[in-house]
């Protein structure tokens, strides 16, 4: 019996490496199911090798979950059992409850296992472990539990159960696993934002536990390279330091790009490595034959070990696929690779956008969006899948991707409305909202995003009544006050563009109490846009000084720490048309030049209108009569081309559904199936992007359209701000 066990045990190895992992399982279960009497280590082993198998290579749960709960059974009657056996077997276990969703079993396993482990230290020489051994389990359970706690929402219970993970990491003298302990922690803060003063405390340690690491070994430690530089690059993304975060992007697009050759590479020698297996595997080789080979294998061997820091190539199989954050035994993948890539592709696009780097943008943008198809492809998700199709163990991986696919969405939408190419947008738009009915649990923190792009997409096309229901609507489905006051500003400027004496006072209503709070905010986005709608309420007002001092403020602001050159284009722009009503002819011109430039350089359409119809009215005061009339015939073209393409996108069929004043209708779900949906940790939106982040509010969409240009000053509110 002893040499079928090993027998099937090794078929079972082999399987694994060759892929065939339902081989496998049969190998494994055939042991299981022969009906033979198995010693108790012999059945425990089996049958832990089987559920991690099943955890790792398939949807079967509640197989997995089986075969763990009786391998626990059997440990726990064999006293003399290996501890190592009864700790894996916890690790697994509670890592099959983490996919099938219920918190309290997580919690309830992971703290008996660090009891266990906490009575083996100092018991009996058979039952103890070694000391580092037992630092690395207890790094891995403070990890697990850290997890499950943030899951829940116990953030102050899964930062003290990183310092734990922390302490053990210290004390083993390990800077990588500091630094992921350090990383995690900053990771929690970024969910959960209290405390800025140890926030900014964890972003210092983690660079400087980077740089601990000696530069020689950093190659092999790339997956917690890429954890740690987008948690910093979060960071400051959140603080609104956008010339820091691009220095953090730039060096993770360079490892990207390095780390996407060395996959290649690494399939290469993988492929060449098999090629001489199978030869050697031939029995009439000759013996100079087989010596070469055998020379060529461990050359390839070699070049392997080098590229990847890996002595095994048995332990390669998942090579293309994670990247991970600590040693074994801890499951320290964050991401999948793809999915790393696929966020440095996202945040690349974030920060161009604002500087209007389009071409490039749209490149990331299809590069995203391809490698996410793909990967749910993987899992099964089809063009027709639901929420209520997907298996349980695909429930957190489709979360992710589906919230990234959401992402490149939302900032491909943003980028083709300040192109003005509505058509476009409409589509993009329409493929999220379809996105959300099909997918609306794990979707459900998208909602607020798409109301307020249908609001910019209406604002865009002239739709203004439209455009401020959705911007308000908006605010009634996020708790985060920053979304809330943006919301407002944007159906502030739709109020506006409106001109009517009532919905000025709308306006003013909206931004009266965001203005109050403007020193609130943690960064400059929120506190630029207020600026600027305030200073156009004061030009209402005809307070025109107070509203140039203003808008020169928010100018400032925009330019020097923002960086969206859309945004300085539409300040420029009202800062010219202020300065031309204060018949200060020589600023204007120079002004609003500056202003046209950025708005070409943009492909902004409205804003170019907006700048056209002021540059004519100067042409006209200063009575440049060939000036005037070239103006204003290239903005009779300019007006001509935005009007085919706003009359291209009212006739499009999805139009009306995209501005209907309503929210996006919603199937409800049955009671089971939305339990099963929310099950995962697939259904907060902030568990792996931080909020702010992975919800990035588009800039003002298509210039606060070309109807700004039109405002009466004589026709002001009287409510004061």
């Amino acid at each position: 019996m002893e040499a079928a066990v090993e027998g099937l045990w090794s078929l079972a190895e082999e399987a694994e490496l060759r892929r065939d992992y339902g081989a496998a399982v049969k190998c494994l279960e055939s042991l299981l199911q022969s009906g033979a009497s198995l010693l108790p280590l012999v059945e425990i082993r089996t049958r832990l090798r089987l559920a991690h198998l099943l955890l790792s290579r398939s949807h079967n749960l509640n197989h997995a979950k089986a075969h763990l709960e009786r391998a626990l059974l059997l440990l726990s009657a064999a006293p003399s059992a290996a501890l190592h056996l009864k700790l894996s077997a916890h690790s697994l276990l509670a890592r099959c409850y983490h996919l099938i969703g219920p918190i309290p079993p997580q919690k309830h396993i992971l703290l008996r296992a660090l009891n266990l482990l906490s009575s083996s230290v100092g018991g009996g020489a058979g039952s103890a472990l070694p000391p580092a051994t037992t630092l690395l389990w207890s790094a891995n359970f403070h990890s697990q539990l850290a997890s499950t706690l943030a899951i829940d929402g116990d953030y102050p219970g899964a930062l003290s159960a990183l310092s734990s993970g922390l302490a053990a990491a210290t004390e083993l003298r390990s800077s990588e696993l500091q630094l992921f302990f350090t990383a995690s922690a900053l990771h929690v803060h970024l969910l959960h934002l209290e405390d800025p003063q140890s926030v900014e405390a964890t972003v210092r340690q983690c660079l400087e536990l980077w740089e601990s690491i000696p530069f020689d070994q950093r190659q092999h430690y790339i997956g917690l390279f890429f954890y740690n530089e987008l948690l910093q690059t979060f960071y400051l993304l959140r603080i609104c330091d956008y010339k820091g975060a691009a220095q953090h992007v730039e060096k993770l697009d360079a490892a990207m790009k390095n780390e996407q050759q060395k996959v290649q590479y690494v399939k290469e020698l993988l492929a060449e490595l098999n090629s001489v297996n199978v030869s050697l595997s031939r029995s009439n080789l000759q013996r100079r034959d087989r010596l070469a080979l055998y020379e060529k294998q461990g050359q390839i061997q070699e070049q392997l070990r080098m590229a990847t820091g890996v002595d095994s190539t048995n332990n390669l199989l998942d090579f293309d696929d994670k990247l991970l954050l600590a040693p074994p035994p801890m499951d320290g993948e964050w991401l999948p690779r793809g999915a790393v890539f696929a966020l440095v592709d996202l945040i690349v696009v974030m920060l161009g956008r604002p500087k209007g780097v389009f071409k490039e943008c749209g490149k990331r943008i299809q590069s995203g969006l391809q490698l996410i198809y793909e990967e749910l492809r993987k899992l099964g998700i089809a063009d027709d899948t639901r929420e209520v199709d997907l298996q349980h163990s695909a429930i957190w991986m489709a979360g992710l991707y589906l919230m990234l696919l959401m992402q490149f969405l939302e900032n491909k939408v943003a980028v083709e409305l300040t192109r003005s190419e509505f058509v476009d947008a409409q589509e993009a738009l329409v493929q999220m909202t379809n996105l959300f009915v099909r997918f609306p649990t794990i979707l459900q923190g998208c909602e607020s995003t798409i109301e307020m792009l249908r609001g910019h997409y209406a604002h865009s096309v002239g739709c203004f009544h439209e455009a401020a229901f959705h911007f308000v609507e908006a605010t009634k489905l996020t708790e985060s006050k920053s979304v809330q006051s943006m919301c407002q500003v944007y159906a502030a400027v739709s109020y506006i563009c409106i001109g009517d004496a009532e919905s000025s006072t709308k306006a003013l209503d909206l931004v009266g109490p965001v203005f109050r709070i403007i020193d609130s905010f943690v960064g400059v986005r929120e506190k630029t846009c207020i600026i600027f709608v305030y200073g156009l309420l004061l030009m209402r007002q005809h307070n025109l000084q107070e509203a140039r001092i203003r808008l020169a403020s928010g100018l400032k602001i925009a330019h020097q720490q923002l960086g969206n050159i859309q945004l300085v284009s539409q300040y420029l722009t009202i800062l010219g048309a202020l300065a031309l009503q204060l018949h200060d002819t020589g600023q204007a011109r120079e002004i609003l030049k500056s202003s046209l430039t950025l708005a070409k350089t943009l492909y902004d359409v409205p804003t170019q209108i907006w700048v056209l119809s002021v540059l004519t009215a100067l042409y006209r005061e200063i009575g440049e009569r060939g000036n005037e009339m070239e103006n204003a015939e290239y903005e009779r073209k300019k007006e001509d081309d935005l009007q085919k393409r706003l009359s291209e996108a009212h006739s499009r069929i999805h139009h009306l559904d995209l501005i209907e004043r309503a929210r996006v209708k919603v199937q409800p779900l049955h009671e089971q199936a939305i339990k099963k949906a929310i099950a995962g940790p697939s259904a907060k939106v902030d568990l792996d992007i931080p909020e702010s982040v992975g919800l990035p509010m588009p800039q003002p969409a298509a210039a606060f359209s070309s109807r700004l240009r039109e405002m009466d000053p004589g026709r002001r509110g009287k409510t004061k701000i």
